[in-house]
Formats: C-alpha cells, sequence, structure tokens
C-alpha cells in the first residue's frame, strides 16, 4: 500500500540523541569495542567491528595505523573487515518547504549562508527532507558541537518495509592516505560484496558507491549499501542503507536497501550537507599538510616477502597488494585453498604482556614465540605464530582452512602448519623492509 505522506512525531527528535554512546551501526559488544568503533569513526569511515573480526590486527587498509595499537590487545590477533561510509556532492529536487521535525519551521535543503553549528535535530530534519517521501520512525544524531562528529539515522519506510538510513560527517587531510582509502574499494578476498564503483566528480570530489553486507561472513542477510565522498577541500559525507530498521539486531524487512545507487549518489552529494562538514570545529592541533608516508613495512614488499618464506608444494593463487603491515596470500596445495596473512609491528612491548602469556616460549635471544590454534569463524579454523623481539618488534602469521576469512571453509585445516607459520613469523628477512 503506497505511502501518502510523511508522518512525524515531533518530540522524538531532541537536539541530539545518544551522543557519545552511539555510533552508525551500533553493536551490543563491551565498552572496548565501542570505543574501537568511534575511534574508527573519527578516522573516517563508518564500519563494524566485532571480537572475531579484530583477530589479526589491521587485514584491511584503511585505518591499519590507528588499529595497530588496540587490535593488538585481541588474543588471536586475525583482519579487520571493513566496509566504508560516505557521501559526494549533487543537489536532489523537491520538498525543500516541508516542516522541520526538529523546529517545526521550514528549513531550506540548502542555505547560501552556512550556519556555524547545527544540532542533532537541524540534521535529522534536513535528512528526511532529502529522503523521498515516506514515513518516517525512530531517529537519533549528533550534532557539530560535540566530542564526537556529528551524524544523523533515522528508520524510513518508501511503502516497501522499514530501512534504516544514516549520514555522517567528517574531515580528512587532503591528499592523505586516509583520504585515498576511504574512496577506495576493499580487497574481495577480505571483504566480500556484491558492487563497489569509484567516480570522480566535476568539481574533482571523489564518490565511492559500494553494495555489500552488514555481515561479511553473511551469517545474517542484512545488505549494507554506502556512499562516500571527499571532496578536494577534505570534506567526507557518509551515507548508509540497509535493508532492515538496524544495522543489527533486527530481521530483514525488505529485499533491498530502499536507495538506489543513484538515489544514493544524490543524498549523499546534497549540497546541504557540505556546510555540517564546515560547521564541525577545527582541531587547532591538526596536521594541515598530508604527512609523508610512515616509515616501516612496504607493503608490496611485505607480500613478496611472505610468498618468499611459503613452503614449497603451495601454489599462491593470489595475493595483496601494497599496504603498511600487512599482507595475505592465498593459497593451494591442491587441497584447497587457505588464506595467510601476516603483520609487521614495531614498538609493541606496551602490549607484550596481553599478547604473550601462559604457553610463551622465550629463544635465546629473547624473542618470544606463541601458537594458537582457535577458530576463525563459523566453520574456520585458525592458526596463528605470533612473536615479538626484545625491542618490541611484532611479527604474526595466520593461516585459515579458507581462502577468505569470512566464506565457508575449503579445508579440514590451513595449509600451512604450525611449524611452519612460526619459521615466517621468525624469519630474519622482515627486519629488512622499510
Amino acid at each position: 500500500m503506497p505511502v501518502d505522506d510523511r508522518h512525524y512525531d515531533h518530540d522524538r527528535h531532541p537536539d541530539h540523541h545518544r551522543g557519545d554512546d552511539h555510533h552508525w551501526g551500533s553493536d551490543d559488544e563491551d565498552r572496548f569495542e565501542e570505543r574501537l568503533g568511534e575511534a574508527l569513526r573519527q578516522a573516517g569511515g563508518a564500519y563494524e567491528t566485532d571480537r572475531r573480526a579484530l583477530v589479526a590486527a589491521g587485514a584491511t587498509r584503511g585505518h591499519r595505523l590507528l588499529l595497530r595499537r588496540r587490535a593488538a590487545v585481541v588474543a588471536g590477533v586475525a583482519s579487520v573487515a571493513l566496509v566504508g561510509l560516505g557521501g559526494t556532492l549533487l543537489v536532489p529536487g523537491g520538498d525543500g518547504g516541508r516542516q522541520s521535525v526538529a523546529t517545526g519551521a521550514k528549513t531550506p535543503v540548502a542555505s547560501a549562508t552556512p550556519k556555524a553549528s547545527y544540532t542533532g535535530g537541524e540534521l535529522i530534519g534536513i535528512l528526511e527532507k532529502l529522503l523521498p517521501r515516506g514515513e518516517f520512525g525512530s531517529a537519533e544524531a549528533r550534532g557539530t558541537n560535540e566530542k564526537l562528529p556529528p551524524y544523523a539515522q533515522v528508520v524510513y519506510n518508501d511503502g516497501k518495509g522499514k530501512a534504516a538510513v544514516a549520514i555522517g560527517f567528517n574531515r580528512v587531510l587532503p591528499g592523505s592516505e586516509q583520504a585515498r582509502q576511504t574512496v577506495e574499494c576493499p580487497d574481495k578476498v577480505l571483504t566480500p560484496y556484491d558492487s563497489c564503483v569509484v567516480t570522480r566528480l566535476p568539481d574533482g570530489s571523489a564518490l565511492k558507491i559500494f553494495q555489500g553486507y552488514e555481515y561479511p561472513d553473511r551469517r545474517a542477510d542484512t545488505k549494507l549499501w554506502t556512499a562516500d565522498l571527499v571532496t578536494p577541500k577534505g570534506q567526507h559525507v557518509g551515507v548508509s542503507e540497509w535493508n532492515a530498521a538496524a544495522e543489527k539486531g533486527a530481521p530483514v524487512s525488505r529485499a533491498e536497501p530502499p536507495l538506489s545507487t543513484a538515489r544514493l549518489k544524490t543524498l549523499a552529494t546534497a549540497a546541504a550537507w557540505l556546510g555540517v562538514v564546515d560547521a564541525i570545529p577545527v582541531d587547532p592541533k591538526a596536521p594541515t599538510a598530508a604527512p609523508a608516508q610512515p616509515s616501516g613495512i612496504d607493503g608490496g614488499s611485505a607480500a613478496s616477502t611472505l610468498v618468499s618464506l611459503l613452503p614449497k608444494g603451495v601454489e599462491v593463487v593470489a595475493k595483496s597488494g601494497p599496504d603498511s603491515g600487512y599482507a595475505y596470500a592465498v593459497v593451494d596445495d591442491g587441497k584447497g585453498r587457505s588464506l595467510v596473512q601476516i603483520n609487521v609491528q614495531p614498538n609493541m612491548s606496551d602490549v607484550e604482556h596481553q599478547l604473550f602469556g601462559a604457553g610463551t616460549e622465550t629463544l635465546a635471544d629473547g624473542t618470544k614465540v606463541i601458537t594458537r590454534e582457535e577458530p576463525g569463524g563459523a566453520g574456520i579454523v585458525m592458526w596463528t605464530a605470533d612473536t615479538i623481539r626484545t625491542d618490541g618488534f611484532r611479527v604474526v602469521v595466520s593461516a585459515f582452512n579458507s581462502g577468505s576469512q569470512v566464506t565457508a571453509a575449503t579445508r579440514t585445516a590451513p595449509a600451512l602448519t604450525a611449524k611452519q607459520l612460526r619459521a615466517i613469523a621468525l624469519s630474519a628477512k622482515w627486519r629488512g623492509l622499510g
């Protein structure tokens, strides 16, 4: 039955909702994961993490430097499956004169004079005006003058079922690795998805449209579609939508999220959002120029080194591209594909006591080694060799009985034994990279 008008509940739109404890795609996990999730969002990109996904301390590019210290404390250490979020810069048509939910007054879709600040209620009002005609349910938001970046999220129904739609805002340093990674499609070995397209807009902005899943391992049928925009000035707008009334914990209510890729682009690129980013207070301590690439492990060399250390008799069917301190190879020894991944992390002495407890072996030169065999997901087995030198130089290698950490097992055990993983992690070749 078609929906003939929007239905608003004025009382559900105070100036902001659930300030510090909210994050796009919240999960009922412990406070560690909430703090980690917020830190990742501040780095520019909203995505979900869970304990299993954090096991490799940085398998997906984009936030690895930020994650290095946090994810390292998770026993097991595997990959971070991340899906970016963001927006762009076009103006959709129509419906500029509907009543603002937050104030009861008419709010234009875009203002000629940028505002100094936006409340959470105002952001909800703008988001609802820019969405196609439909009904709205619960909503929550955070304004531009709060500690964490602003966002708005609503439950939207176009007549085909309820869906969560969210938008978030941040700044990224133009020309930085973060800016590049925000609009870069993820590696399908690490993050399976249906489609990802990156386009350059006439003003020089980059737009990524991503169609994937809330859970990369597909343990639920919740779809996640996103749009990420980064402008030449470093304005980052992120739109996300689901085919359920919430990111997690809600049943699928429709076959697909409500906005097509064209509508995602239109919403993400609305001119009104750029003013919201501009209203975020500037951190006086924030760098004003993109830093040089951090010294350390070169991703290309890391991947080549990993391949060179693999035992004879395995065929490399895929390997990672350039990255900082992380590499993977998908190998096949004739018994099925197996993912092997490595993280190389200097200066990790401060988390050594959390990683190397019972079962740790100490070598003659003081290097600590521990091996683990544990679940790596539904039906997946993960074997890990974790090492740390006396100066805090850590190398951790994991192998899985699947060609991807988020797909079904392809074999009963990983292609590499614990002894072989240990030899790779202890190789002196890792010291020579940089």
